[in-house]
């Protein structure tokens, strides 16, 4: 039986809602429609695994509810993997007040290329702790493809953006090493600066090296 848009976001969203400490929420195989926002608030030590990033994909092409595809919010330990999330009528993933988040093999695009009308931001976080971003692609955002602001102890690697305004962006954030990406095609490649009117104001500490920064 094909299940509708609206039955598998109420799989998944109930997952979320029920998970427990050391639980695994393990994503369909296929392309998947989504039509709602996806959130999850007060996880703890979850895992949420796709089957790889061209065997999991979840659509947003028709969302009708919500801006986001995934929101975590007041989190601890936290893994989203394996998996291509896209065409949100928002942010692809946003992750909020929360300590412990990785993104591992993780695809996050918009398909119709670059445009105003995409989301903001494909990877997401921001005022969190012990971010760790690895082997992913973001693609197509209107601001930022791979985004940490007002963060500390950032880790972003073997990471690629491109078609987005800025490909890997570190903002008012703390303790970050951005290395081995690839950015390209992006208006800027690999920005790091502080605005002066956020909630945390200072960043510091931040190394961009060994990079492959072209044609941005």
């Amino acid at each position: 039986i094909k299940k509708s848009a609206y039955d598998i976001h109420k799989s998944i969203q109930t997952d979320l809602i029920l998970a427990q400490p050391g639980d695994t929420i393990y994503l369909p195989k296929g392309k998947i429609q989504i039509n709602r926002s996806l959130w999850a608030d007060g996880l703890k030590d979850v895992n949420i695994s796709g089957h790889g990033i061209d065997k999991t994909i979840l659509s947003f092409s028709n969302q009708i509810e919500g801006a986001e595809g995934i929101k975590i919010i007041n989190s601890n330990n936290v893994t989203l993997e394996k998996f291509t999330i896209e065409n949100t009528k928002g942010d692809l993933i946003k992750v909020e007040d929360t300590k412990g988040i990785k993104l591992l093999h993780i695809k996050a695009q918009w398909t119709d290329g670059p445009k105003s009308s995409n989301g903001s931001y494909a990877l997401y976080p921001v005022k969190s702790e012990n971010v760790y971003i690895d082997s992913c692609i973001a693609i197509g955002a209107s601001d930022a493809g791979i985004y940490v602001g007002q963060s500390k102890n950032i880790i972003v690697k073997n990471s690629e953006a491109y078609y987005n305004v800025a490909g890997i962006e570190i903002e008012n954030s703390t303790n970050a090493d951005v290395f081995n990406n690839y950015t390209h095609d992006n208006s800027g490649g690999i920005l790091v600066f502080d605005l002066p009117d956020l909630l945390i104001k200072k960043g510091e500490n931040v190394r961009v090296f060994n990079n492959n920064i072209e044609n941005n």
